[in-house]
Protein backbone atom coordinates (compact mmCIF):
# COMPACT_ATOMS: atom_id res chain seq x y z
CA UNK A 1 0.00 0.00 0.00
CA UNK A 2 2.74 2.42 0.99
CA UNK A 3 4.37 1.91 -2.29
CA UNK A 4 1.27 2.23 -4.45
CA UNK A 5 1.17 5.49 -2.31
CA UNK A 6 4.72 6.46 -3.30
CA UNK A 7 4.54 5.96 -6.55
CA UNK A 8 0.67 7.75 -6.77
CA UNK A 9 3.03 10.99 -5.23
CA UNK A 10 5.50 10.63 -7.57
CA UNK A 11 3.34 10.86 -10.45
CA UNK A 12 1.18 13.80 -9.45
CA UNK A 13 4.77 15.34 -8.81
CA UNK A 14 6.32 14.46 -12.17
CA UNK A 15 2.54 15.76 -13.56
CA UNK A 16 2.93 19.16 -11.46
CA UNK A 17 6.21 19.52 -12.77
CA UNK A 18 5.44 19.22 -16.10
CA UNK A 19 2.65 21.16 -15.67
CA UNK A 20 4.71 24.04 -14.13
CA UNK A 21 7.40 23.87 -16.89
CA UNK A 22 5.06 23.78 -19.88
CA UNK A 23 3.74 27.29 -17.96
CA UNK A 24 6.55 28.08 -17.94
CA UNK A 25 7.57 27.76 -21.16
CA UNK A 26 4.56 29.42 -22.09
CA UNK A 27 5.62 32.10 -19.98
CA UNK A 28 9.07 32.76 -21.61
CA UNK A 29 7.98 32.44 -25.09
CA UNK A 30 4.95 35.43 -24.03
CA UNK A 31 8.06 37.18 -22.97
CA UNK A 32 10.06 36.86 -25.89
CA UNK A 33 7.35 37.23 -28.08
CA UNK A 34 6.58 40.70 -26.29
CA UNK A 35 10.53 41.23 -26.47
CA UNK A 36 9.85 40.76 -30.02
CA UNK A 37 7.31 42.92 -30.55
CA UNK A 38 8.80 45.69 -28.87
CA UNK A 39 11.85 45.36 -30.76
CA UNK A 40 9.64 45.66 -34.00
CA UNK A 41 7.64 48.34 -32.79
CA UNK A 42 10.42 50.27 -31.96
CA UNK A 43 11.79 49.74 -35.21
CA UNK A 44 8.96 50.76 -37.10
CA UNK A 45 9.13 53.92 -34.93
CA UNK A 46 13.03 54.64 -35.52
CA UNK A 47 11.95 53.72 -39.47
CA UNK A 48 9.22 56.12 -39.47
CA UNK A 49 10.91 58.63 -37.72
CA UNK A 50 13.82 58.50 -40.06
CA UNK A 51 11.17 58.55 -42.89
CA UNK A 52 10.16 61.58 -41.46
CA UNK A 53 13.61 63.14 -41.03
CA UNK A 54 14.88 62.04 -44.62
CA UNK A 55 11.58 62.94 -46.14
CA UNK A 56 10.47 65.91 -44.50
CA UNK A 57 12.62 67.42 -41.91
CA UNK A 58 15.53 69.70 -44.06
CA UNK A 59 19.69 69.01 -42.84
CA UNK A 60 20.64 71.44 -44.74
CA UNK A 61 20.49 75.18 -43.67
CA UNK A 62 23.11 77.47 -44.41
CA UNK A 63 25.23 79.09 -41.47
CA UNK A 64 26.94 81.24 -44.35
CA UNK A 65 25.95 82.69 -47.34
CA UNK A 66 26.96 80.46 -50.03
CA UNK A 67 27.32 80.92 -53.93
CA UNK A 68 25.83 78.73 -56.58
CA UNK A 69 27.50 79.61 -60.30
CA UNK A 70 26.01 78.17 -63.36
CA UNK A 71 24.07 75.91 -60.88
CA UNK A 72 27.24 74.87 -59.12
CA UNK A 73 27.57 75.24 -54.97
CA UNK A 74 31.14 76.80 -55.66
CA UNK A 75 31.29 78.32 -51.57
CA UNK A 76 34.14 76.40 -51.06
CA UNK A 77 36.34 77.28 -53.13
CA UNK A 78 35.56 81.12 -52.34
CA UNK A 79 39.18 82.55 -51.83
CA UNK A 80 37.03 85.40 -49.47
CA UNK A 81 33.70 85.93 -47.74
CA UNK A 82 30.99 87.16 -49.52
CA UNK A 83 30.07 90.80 -48.66
CA UNK A 84 26.54 92.49 -48.71
CA UNK A 85 26.54 95.74 -47.82
CA UNK A 86 23.22 98.27 -48.85
CA UNK A 87 22.05 95.36 -51.01
CA UNK A 88 24.93 95.90 -52.85
CA UNK A 89 26.52 92.24 -53.31
CA UNK A 90 30.74 92.48 -53.74
CA UNK A 91 32.97 89.34 -54.62
CA UNK A 92 36.85 89.94 -53.84
CA UNK A 93 39.28 90.41 -57.03
CA UNK A 94 40.78 86.73 -56.41
CA UNK A 95 37.41 85.27 -56.23
CA UNK A 96 36.41 87.92 -59.45
CA UNK A 97 39.20 86.62 -60.88
CA UNK A 98 38.90 83.01 -60.47
CA UNK A 99 35.46 82.03 -61.84
CA UNK A 100 34.64 85.28 -64.66
CA UNK A 101 38.27 87.17 -65.35
CA UNK A 102 41.44 85.56 -65.11
CA UNK A 103 43.11 88.66 -66.35
CA UNK A 104 41.75 91.18 -63.76
CA UNK A 105 43.86 93.78 -63.72
CA UNK A 106 45.02 96.79 -60.95
CA UNK A 107 46.25 99.96 -63.55
CA UNK A 108 47.87 101.76 -60.73
CA UNK A 109 48.30 104.99 -62.79
CA UNK A 110 44.73 105.55 -62.78
CA UNK A 111 43.83 103.47 -59.48
CA UNK A 112 41.24 101.85 -60.99
CA UNK A 113 40.34 97.84 -62.09
CA UNK A 114 40.21 96.87 -65.56
CA UNK A 115 38.46 93.53 -66.08
CA UNK A 116 36.88 92.40 -69.32
CA UNK A 117 34.85 89.02 -70.44
CA UNK A 118 34.21 88.00 -73.84
CA UNK A 119 32.85 90.86 -75.69
CA UNK A 120 33.22 93.71 -72.45
CA UNK A 121 35.98 95.68 -71.11
CA UNK A 122 35.02 97.82 -68.56
CA UNK A 123 37.32 99.72 -65.88
CA UNK A 124 35.98 100.50 -62.12
CA UNK A 125 37.42 103.02 -59.51
CA UNK A 126 37.71 103.31 -55.89
CA UNK A 127 36.14 106.37 -55.27
CA UNK A 128 33.37 107.74 -57.53
CA UNK A 129 30.45 105.38 -58.65
CA UNK A 130 30.67 104.99 -62.32
CA UNK A 131 32.03 102.06 -64.70
CA UNK A 132 33.17 102.64 -68.07
CA UNK A 133 32.20 99.61 -70.06
CA UNK A 134 33.39 99.55 -73.95
CA UNK A 135 34.18 103.63 -73.91
CA UNK A 136 31.05 104.46 -72.59
CA UNK A 137 30.38 105.92 -68.44
CA UNK A 138 27.30 104.42 -66.70
CA UNK A 139 26.00 105.94 -63.13
CA UNK A 140 25.70 103.13 -61.35
CA UNK A 141 25.61 102.27 -56.74
CA UNK A 142 28.71 101.35 -55.99
CA UNK A 143 32.42 101.12 -56.04
CA UNK A 144 35.52 99.39 -55.27
CA UNK A 145 36.01 99.12 -51.86
CA UNK A 146 38.84 97.40 -49.91
CA UNK A 147 38.63 95.07 -46.19
CA UNK A 148 41.70 93.73 -44.48
CA UNK A 149 43.85 94.59 -47.42
CA UNK A 150 41.60 92.49 -49.96
CA UNK A 151 39.85 94.62 -52.92
CA UNK A 152 36.26 93.69 -53.46
CA UNK A 153 34.02 94.56 -56.56
CA UNK A 154 30.33 95.01 -56.58
CA UNK A 155 29.29 92.28 -58.86
CA UNK A 156 25.84 93.30 -58.76
CA UNK A 157 26.65 96.23 -60.43
CA UNK A 158 28.52 94.63 -62.89
CA UNK A 159 26.22 92.68 -64.58
CA UNK A 160 26.12 94.14 -68.00
CA UNK A 161 30.12 93.55 -67.73
CA UNK A 162 29.88 89.76 -67.16
CA UNK A 163 26.62 88.96 -68.86
CA UNK A 164 24.91 87.27 -65.74
CA UNK A 165 21.62 87.56 -63.50
CA UNK A 166 22.21 87.47 -59.86
CA UNK A 167 19.63 86.77 -57.11
CA UNK A 168 19.74 86.93 -53.13
CA UNK A 169 17.98 84.78 -51.83
CA UNK A 170 18.52 86.22 -48.33
CA UNK A 171 16.36 84.05 -46.20
CA UNK A 172 18.53 80.72 -47.06
CA UNK A 173 21.55 82.40 -47.44
CA UNK A 174 22.11 81.70 -50.91
CA UNK A 175 23.03 83.98 -53.50
CA UNK A 176 22.58 82.68 -57.22
CA UNK A 177 24.60 84.25 -60.59
CA UNK A 178 23.65 82.75 -64.01
CA UNK A 179 25.38 83.40 -67.02
CA UNK A 180 23.04 84.95 -69.91
CA UNK A 181 24.85 83.06 -72.25
CA UNK A 182 24.02 79.52 -71.13
CA UNK A 183 21.16 77.42 -71.85
CA UNK A 184 18.22 77.67 -68.69
CA UNK A 185 15.81 74.96 -68.63
CA UNK A 186 12.68 74.52 -66.08
CA UNK A 187 10.85 71.97 -65.57
CA UNK A 188 7.64 72.23 -63.34
CA UNK A 189 6.66 69.50 -60.08
CA UNK A 190 4.02 67.10 -60.35
CA UNK A 191 3.53 66.52 -56.77
CA UNK A 192 5.26 67.70 -53.31
CA UNK A 193 8.62 66.40 -53.74
CA UNK A 194 11.63 66.04 -51.07
CA UNK A 195 14.37 67.17 -52.76
CA UNK A 196 17.93 64.57 -52.00
CA UNK A 197 21.10 65.05 -51.65
CA UNK A 198 22.14 62.09 -54.12
CA UNK A 199 20.36 59.07 -56.00
CA UNK A 200 21.19 57.08 -53.15
CA UNK A 201 18.27 55.35 -50.84
CA UNK A 202 19.28 56.68 -48.32
CA UNK A 203 19.89 60.57 -49.04
CA UNK A 204 18.89 63.69 -46.62
CA UNK A 205 16.84 65.94 -47.80
CA UNK A 206 18.19 69.45 -48.99
CA UNK A 207 14.89 71.05 -49.78
CA UNK A 208 11.66 70.76 -50.93
CA UNK A 209 9.27 71.69 -53.73
CA UNK A 210 5.72 71.75 -53.50
CA UNK A 211 3.30 70.43 -56.47
CA UNK A 212 3.11 73.20 -59.50
CA UNK A 213 6.75 75.06 -58.63
CA UNK A 214 9.19 75.47 -61.27
CA UNK A 215 12.53 73.87 -60.55
CA UNK A 216 15.55 74.53 -62.99
CA UNK A 217 16.45 72.08 -64.64
CA UNK A 218 20.36 71.03 -64.48
CA UNK A 219 20.93 67.33 -66.18
CA UNK A 220 18.55 63.83 -66.36
CA UNK A 221 20.43 60.41 -65.81
CA UNK A 222 19.15 56.80 -65.03
CA UNK A 223 15.76 58.17 -64.13
CA UNK A 224 17.34 61.17 -61.97
CA UNK A 225 16.91 64.75 -62.77
CA UNK A 226 19.35 67.34 -60.72
CA UNK A 227 17.46 70.43 -60.23
CA UNK A 228 17.53 73.84 -58.52
CA UNK A 229 15.26 74.81 -56.36
CA UNK A 230 13.70 78.58 -56.06
CA UNK A 231 15.87 78.56 -52.50
CA UNK A 232 18.64 77.96 -54.84
CA UNK A 233 19.60 73.83 -53.23
CA UNK A 234 20.78 71.72 -55.83
CA UNK A 235 19.49 68.25 -55.55
CA UNK A 236 17.84 64.87 -57.02
CA UNK A 237 14.43 63.96 -57.79
CA UNK A 238 13.19 61.34 -59.82
CA UNK A 239 12.50 62.47 -62.95
CA UNK A 240 9.02 61.06 -63.54
CA UNK A 241 8.12 63.91 -61.07
CA UNK A 242 8.53 66.35 -63.27
CA UNK A 243 6.48 67.65 -66.26
CA UNK A 244 6.18 70.21 -68.71
CA UNK A 245 10.31 70.59 -69.36
CA UNK A 246 11.07 73.35 -71.46
CA UNK A 247 13.82 76.12 -72.10
CA UNK A 248 13.84 79.63 -71.41
CA UNK A 249 17.35 80.10 -72.92
CA UNK A 250 18.74 78.61 -75.38
CA UNK A 251 23.01 78.30 -75.66
CA UNK A 252 24.78 80.98 -77.15
CA UNK A 253 27.56 79.73 -79.58
CA UNK A 254 29.59 81.95 -81.54
CA UNK A 255 29.75 81.30 -85.35
CA UNK A 256 33.27 81.20 -87.08
CA UNK A 257 33.77 83.79 -89.20
CA UNK A 258 35.22 81.28 -91.99
CA UNK A 259 33.78 78.14 -92.15
CA UNK A 260 36.57 74.94 -92.44
CA UNK A 261 40.74 75.75 -92.44
CA UNK A 262 41.66 79.45 -92.84
CA UNK A 263 43.66 80.47 -96.15
CA UNK A 264 45.19 83.58 -95.38
CA UNK A 265 47.93 85.61 -97.69
CA UNK A 266 49.59 88.84 -96.49
CA UNK A 267 48.86 91.68 -99.15
CA UNK A 268 51.79 93.70 -97.87
CA UNK A 269 52.51 97.55 -99.26
CA UNK A 270 54.80 99.96 -97.24
CA UNK A 271 53.38 103.59 -96.29
CA UNK A 272 54.61 105.05 -99.30
CA UNK A 273 52.40 102.92 -101.62
CA UNK A 274 49.10 102.01 -102.32
CA UNK A 275 46.44 98.86 -101.78
CA UNK A 276 47.29 97.01 -105.45
CA UNK A 277 44.56 97.02 -107.97
CA UNK A 278 42.73 93.63 -108.27
CA UNK A 279 40.22 94.28 -109.84
CA UNK A 280 38.60 90.97 -112.17
CA UNK A 281 41.23 88.83 -110.59
CA UNK A 282 40.56 86.00 -108.30
CA UNK A 283 42.95 83.72 -105.81
CA UNK A 284 42.17 80.31 -106.24
CA UNK A 285 41.18 78.88 -102.40
CA UNK A 286 41.82 82.28 -100.29
CA UNK A 287 38.95 83.04 -98.16
CA UNK A 288 41.16 85.94 -96.24
CA UNK A 289 43.22 88.48 -97.40
CA UNK A 290 45.41 91.04 -94.80
CA UNK A 291 46.62 94.10 -96.86
CA UNK A 292 48.94 96.52 -95.06
CA UNK A 293 45.83 99.25 -93.81
CA UNK A 294 47.24 100.39 -90.60
CA UNK A 295 50.78 101.56 -88.62
CA UNK A 296 52.31 102.80 -85.88
CA UNK A 297 54.56 106.13 -86.58
CA UNK A 298 57.93 106.79 -85.62
CA UNK A 299 55.76 109.13 -83.15
CA UNK A 300 53.69 106.28 -81.82
CA UNK A 301 50.43 107.72 -83.37
CA UNK A 302 47.74 105.17 -85.45
CA UNK A 303 47.90 105.85 -89.15
CA UNK A 304 46.00 104.73 -91.85
CA UNK A 305 46.93 104.13 -95.26
CA UNK A 306 43.84 103.21 -96.90
CA UNK A 307 42.21 106.26 -99.01
CA UNK A 308 40.63 105.30 -102.50
CA UNK A 309 42.43 102.17 -103.25
CA UNK A 310 41.93 100.50 -100.28
CA UNK A 311 38.48 101.60 -100.15
CA UNK A 312 38.25 99.33 -103.67
CA UNK A 313 40.40 96.66 -102.31
CA UNK A 314 38.17 95.90 -99.30
CA UNK A 315 34.81 95.78 -102.09
CA UNK A 316 36.79 93.75 -104.38
CA UNK A 317 37.74 91.08 -101.66
CA UNK A 318 33.85 91.41 -100.22
CA UNK A 319 32.49 90.45 -103.84
CA UNK A 320 34.77 87.86 -104.13
CA UNK A 321 33.60 86.29 -100.64
CA UNK A 322 36.70 86.88 -98.83
CA UNK A 323 37.17 88.26 -95.56
CA UNK A 324 39.28 91.56 -94.71
CA UNK A 325 41.56 91.42 -91.52
CA UNK A 326 43.97 94.00 -92.65
CA UNK A 327 47.44 94.08 -90.79
CA UNK A 328 48.44 96.57 -88.08
CA UNK A 329 51.96 96.81 -87.86
CA UNK A 330 54.70 98.18 -85.33
CA UNK A 331 57.45 97.95 -87.99
CA UNK A 332 57.98 101.89 -88.15
CA UNK A 333 58.09 102.68 -84.66
CA UNK A 334 60.03 99.60 -83.76
CA UNK A 335 62.90 100.50 -86.30
CA UNK A 336 63.07 103.92 -84.92
CA UNK A 337 62.72 102.86 -81.35
CA UNK A 338 61.47 100.22 -78.81
CA UNK A 339 60.57 102.81 -76.24
CA UNK A 340 58.14 104.07 -78.80
CA UNK A 341 55.62 100.67 -78.65
CA UNK A 342 56.95 100.33 -74.79
CA UNK A 343 55.42 103.57 -73.80
CA UNK A 344 52.13 102.58 -75.35
CA UNK A 345 51.80 99.34 -73.70
CA UNK A 346 52.70 100.18 -70.48
CA UNK A 347 50.07 102.72 -70.27
CA UNK A 348 45.95 101.90 -69.79
CA UNK A 349 45.17 105.64 -71.16
CA UNK A 350 47.41 105.00 -74.37
CA UNK A 351 46.34 101.17 -74.96
CA UNK A 352 42.79 102.65 -74.80
CA UNK A 353 43.64 105.57 -77.49
CA UNK A 354 45.05 103.08 -79.95
CA UNK A 355 42.42 100.38 -79.40
CA UNK A 356 39.36 102.75 -79.98
CA UNK A 357 40.90 104.13 -83.26
CA UNK A 358 41.33 100.82 -84.40
CA UNK A 359 38.08 100.07 -83.67
CA UNK A 360 36.70 102.87 -85.36
CA UNK A 361 38.29 102.32 -88.43
CA UNK A 362 37.37 99.03 -88.45
CA UNK A 363 33.51 100.54 -88.35
CA UNK A 364 34.44 102.98 -90.94
CA UNK A 365 35.92 100.94 -93.42
CA UNK A 366 33.83 97.64 -92.94
CA UNK A 367 36.05 95.23 -92.05
CA UNK A 368 36.02 91.76 -90.89
CA UNK A 369 39.13 92.05 -88.22
CA UNK A 370 42.21 92.91 -87.65
CA UNK A 371 45.75 91.27 -87.74
CA UNK A 372 48.16 92.87 -85.28
CA UNK A 373 51.78 92.35 -86.39
CA UNK A 374 53.79 94.12 -83.50
CA UNK A 375 57.63 92.89 -83.95
CA UNK A 376 60.56 93.68 -82.21
CA UNK A 377 59.69 94.65 -79.07
CA UNK A 378 61.34 94.46 -75.50
CA UNK A 379 61.05 91.62 -73.52
CA UNK A 380 60.02 93.07 -70.37
CA UNK A 381 56.76 94.77 -72.12
CA UNK A 382 55.87 91.04 -72.69
CA UNK A 383 53.01 91.12 -70.21
CA UNK A 384 51.86 95.08 -71.18
CA UNK A 385 51.55 93.39 -74.60
CA UNK A 386 49.80 90.86 -73.82
CA UNK A 387 47.37 93.29 -71.99
CA UNK A 388 46.88 95.30 -75.54
CA UNK A 389 45.58 91.75 -76.64
CA UNK A 390 43.18 90.96 -73.35
CA UNK A 391 41.62 94.70 -73.86
CA UNK A 392 41.65 94.82 -77.70
CA UNK A 393 39.77 91.44 -78.57
CA UNK A 394 36.48 91.79 -76.50
CA UNK A 395 35.90 95.37 -77.96
CA UNK A 396 36.44 94.32 -81.68
CA UNK A 397 34.27 90.46 -80.86
CA UNK A 398 31.40 93.04 -79.85
CA UNK A 399 30.77 94.28 -83.26
CA UNK A 400 31.56 90.65 -84.73
CA UNK A 401 35.38 91.32 -85.90
CA UNK A 402 38.26 88.69 -86.09
CA UNK A 403 41.12 89.26 -83.75
CA UNK A 404 44.48 87.24 -85.05
CA UNK A 405 48.26 88.13 -83.58
CA UNK A 406 50.92 87.20 -85.42
CA UNK A 407 53.87 85.78 -83.22
CA UNK A 408 57.32 84.42 -84.05
CA UNK A 409 58.85 80.62 -82.81
CA UNK A 410 59.31 80.24 -78.93
CA UNK A 411 62.88 80.18 -78.97
CA UNK A 412 65.07 83.10 -80.30
CA UNK A 413 66.44 86.85 -79.21
CA UNK A 414 64.66 88.81 -76.60
CA UNK A 415 63.09 91.42 -78.68
CA UNK A 416 62.31 88.44 -81.57
CA UNK A 417 61.03 85.99 -79.39
CA UNK A 418 61.05 86.28 -75.89
CA UNK A 419 58.49 89.39 -76.26
CA UNK A 420 55.43 87.26 -76.96
CA UNK A 421 53.35 85.25 -73.74
CA UNK A 422 52.21 82.46 -76.56
CA UNK A 423 49.83 80.81 -73.99
CA UNK A 424 48.16 84.43 -72.71
CA UNK A 425 47.93 85.25 -76.25
CA UNK A 426 46.80 81.96 -77.73
CA UNK A 427 43.85 82.06 -75.39
CA UNK A 428 42.76 85.45 -75.89
CA UNK A 429 42.60 86.06 -79.76
CA UNK A 430 40.64 84.14 -81.92
CA UNK A 431 43.84 83.01 -83.91
CA UNK A 432 47.11 82.96 -82.79
CA UNK A 433 49.81 83.10 -86.52
CA UNK A 434 53.25 81.00 -85.89
CA UNK A 435 55.54 83.20 -88.13
CA UNK A 436 57.28 79.78 -88.90
CA UNK A 437 59.78 81.26 -91.38
CA UNK A 438 63.40 83.49 -91.23
CA UNK A 439 64.83 80.60 -89.27
CA UNK A 440 67.78 81.99 -90.35
CA UNK A 441 66.65 85.24 -91.19
CA UNK A 442 68.46 88.78 -92.45
CA UNK A 443 70.74 88.91 -89.59
CA UNK A 444 71.96 85.71 -88.97
CA UNK A 445 75.92 85.81 -89.71
CA UNK A 446 75.80 82.06 -90.95
CA UNK A 447 73.88 80.65 -93.91
CA UNK A 448 70.55 78.66 -93.58
CA UNK A 449 66.99 77.72 -94.16
CA UNK A 450 64.49 80.09 -94.13
CA UNK A 451 61.90 77.49 -92.68
CA UNK A 452 62.91 74.12 -92.84
CA UNK A 453 60.32 71.27 -91.89
CA UNK A 454 62.21 69.93 -88.62
CA UNK A 455 62.12 73.41 -87.12
CA UNK A 456 58.84 74.58 -88.04
CA UNK A 457 57.22 70.47 -86.82
CA UNK A 458 59.82 71.22 -83.48
CA UNK A 459 58.19 75.13 -82.85
CA UNK A 460 54.97 73.85 -83.74
CA UNK A 461 55.10 71.03 -81.08
CA UNK A 462 56.34 73.61 -78.61
CA UNK A 463 53.11 75.83 -79.24
CA UNK A 464 50.94 72.67 -78.62
CA UNK A 465 52.93 71.42 -75.80
CA UNK A 466 54.69 73.67 -74.26
CA UNK A 467 52.87 76.78 -74.58
CA UNK A 468 49.32 74.79 -74.59
CA UNK A 469 47.80 76.44 -77.48
CA UNK A 470 44.54 74.97 -79.00
CA UNK A 471 45.20 74.18 -81.80
CA UNK A 472 41.86 75.33 -83.70
CA UNK A 473 43.40 78.67 -82.82
CA UNK A 474 47.42 78.22 -84.21
CA UNK A 475 47.23 79.14 -88.26
CA UNK A 476 50.93 78.16 -89.57
CA UNK A 477 52.22 80.69 -91.74
CA UNK A 478 54.99 80.04 -94.80
CA UNK A 479 56.83 82.49 -96.63
CA UNK A 480 56.81 82.23 -100.62
CA UNK A 481 60.57 83.72 -100.31
CA UNK A 482 63.88 81.96 -99.40
CA UNK A 483 67.25 83.46 -99.41
CA UNK A 484 70.45 83.49 -101.52
CA UNK A 485 73.32 83.17 -99.22
CA UNK A 486 76.81 84.40 -100.04
CA UNK A 487 80.05 83.58 -98.22
CA UNK A 488 82.94 85.21 -99.13
CA UNK A 489 86.65 83.82 -99.06
CA UNK A 490 86.53 85.72 -95.44
CA UNK A 491 83.68 83.82 -94.15
CA UNK A 492 81.67 86.68 -93.93
CA UNK A 493 78.03 85.85 -94.73
CA UNK A 494 75.35 88.19 -96.44
CA UNK A 495 71.68 87.02 -97.91
CA UNK A 496 69.64 88.71 -100.38
CA UNK A 497 65.45 87.40 -100.09
CA UNK A 498 64.62 86.25 -103.06
CA UNK A 499 60.72 85.59 -104.41
CA UNK A 500 59.65 81.87 -104.83
CA UNK A 501 58.70 83.20 -108.61
CA UNK A 502 62.41 84.16 -108.98
CA UNK A 503 64.54 81.42 -108.01
CA UNK A 504 65.08 79.46 -110.74
CA UNK A 505 66.18 82.92 -112.70
CA UNK A 506 68.83 83.23 -110.28
CA UNK A 507 70.32 79.86 -110.23
CA UNK A 508 72.70 78.81 -112.80
CA UNK A 509 71.09 76.06 -114.89
CA UNK A 510 73.89 73.80 -114.54
CA UNK A 511 73.42 73.81 -110.72
CA UNK A 512 72.55 70.38 -109.12
CA UNK A 513 69.42 70.34 -107.01
CA UNK A 514 69.30 67.74 -103.89
CA UNK A 515 66.24 66.76 -101.89
CA UNK A 516 67.14 67.46 -98.12
CA UNK A 517 64.96 64.65 -96.69
CA UNK A 518 64.89 66.29 -92.78
CA UNK A 519 64.57 69.78 -93.98
CA UNK A 520 62.11 68.41 -96.58
CA UNK A 521 63.76 71.58 -99.21
CA UNK A 522 65.88 71.21 -102.22
CA UNK A 523 69.16 72.66 -101.05
CA UNK A 524 72.07 74.10 -103.75
CA UNK A 525 75.80 75.14 -104.04
CA UNK A 526 77.99 76.51 -105.92
CA UNK A 527 81.04 79.39 -106.09
CA UNK A 528 80.72 82.44 -108.13
CA UNK A 529 84.12 84.04 -108.31
CA UNK A 530 85.42 83.69 -105.14
CA UNK A 531 82.28 83.34 -103.24
CA UNK A 532 80.26 80.10 -101.96
CA UNK A 533 76.95 80.78 -102.99
CA UNK A 534 73.95 78.64 -101.06
CA UNK A 535 70.15 78.37 -100.73
CA UNK A 536 67.76 76.15 -99.58
CA UNK A 537 64.78 76.17 -101.56
CA UNK A 538 60.85 77.25 -101.10
CA UNK A 539 58.84 75.21 -103.48
CA UNK A 540 55.68 73.80 -104.12
CA UNK A 541 57.51 70.82 -102.65
CA UNK A 542 58.99 71.94 -99.80
CA UNK A 543 55.29 73.72 -98.79
CA UNK A 544 53.45 70.77 -99.07
CA UNK A 545 55.57 69.51 -96.70
CA UNK A 546 54.90 72.04 -94.03
CA UNK A 547 51.25 72.46 -94.98
CA UNK A 548 51.20 69.06 -94.20
CA UNK A 549 51.10 69.64 -90.39
CA UNK A 550 47.97 71.51 -90.56
CA UNK A 551 45.88 68.49 -90.88
CA UNK A 552 48.22 66.61 -88.80
CA UNK A 553 47.85 68.60 -85.99
CA UNK A 554 44.41 70.10 -86.56
CA UNK A 555 45.35 73.88 -87.09
CA UNK A 556 42.94 76.37 -87.79
CA UNK A 557 44.47 76.83 -91.18
CA UNK A 558 47.64 78.82 -93.11
CA UNK A 559 49.06 82.45 -93.74
CA UNK A 560 51.38 83.09 -96.76
CA UNK A 561 53.89 85.85 -96.78
CA UNK A 562 53.80 87.09 -99.25
CA UNK A 563 51.03 87.88 -101.80
CA UNK A 564 53.23 88.29 -104.73
CA UNK A 565 56.15 86.47 -104.54
CA UNK A 566 54.63 82.68 -105.16
CA UNK A 567 54.95 80.74 -108.24
CA UNK A 568 52.68 79.21 -110.79
CA UNK A 569 50.78 76.40 -109.34
CA UNK A 570 51.21 77.17 -105.14
CA UNK A 571 47.21 78.49 -104.61
CA UNK A 572 46.04 74.80 -105.96
CA UNK A 573 48.98 73.11 -104.33
CA UNK A 574 47.35 74.76 -101.07
CA UNK A 575 43.71 74.15 -101.57
CA UNK A 576 44.39 70.41 -102.35
CA UNK A 577 45.80 70.19 -99.47
CA UNK A 578 43.46 71.76 -97.23
CA UNK A 579 40.82 70.73 -99.16
CA UNK A 580 39.19 74.16 -99.57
Amino acid sequence: MEEEEKIINQDTEISENTKNNKKEKVKNKKKKTKKVFIIILLFIILAFIAFIINDYIILDSNTTTNLVINNNNITANLKNEILIENDIIYLSEPDIANFFDQYIYKDENTNQIVTTYDKKIATIGFEKNEININGSKKNIYAHVIEKNGVEYLPISEMKDVYNIEIQNIEDKKVITIDSLEKEKRIAIASSNLAVKSSTKLIAKTIDRVKKGDNVVVISSNNGYTRIRTQNGKIGYVKSNKLDNEYSIREEMTAEKQVKGKINLTWDYYSKYGSAPDRKDTTIDGINVVSPAFFYLDSNGDFKENIGNSGQAYVKWAHDQGYKVWPMFSNSEAATESLNITSNIMNSYENREKIIEKVVNACVKYNLDGINIDFENMKQEDKDMFSRFIIELTPRLKEIGLVTSVDVTAPDGGETWSMCFDRHVIGNVADYIIFMAYDEYGVSSTKPGTTAGYNWVKLSLNKFLQTEEIPSEKIILAVPFYTRMWTTNNEGKSTSQTVSMKNINTVIPSDVEKKWDDELKQNYIEYTEGSNKKQMWIEDNDSLKSKISLINENNLAGVASWQKGMESDGVWKMIKNELNL
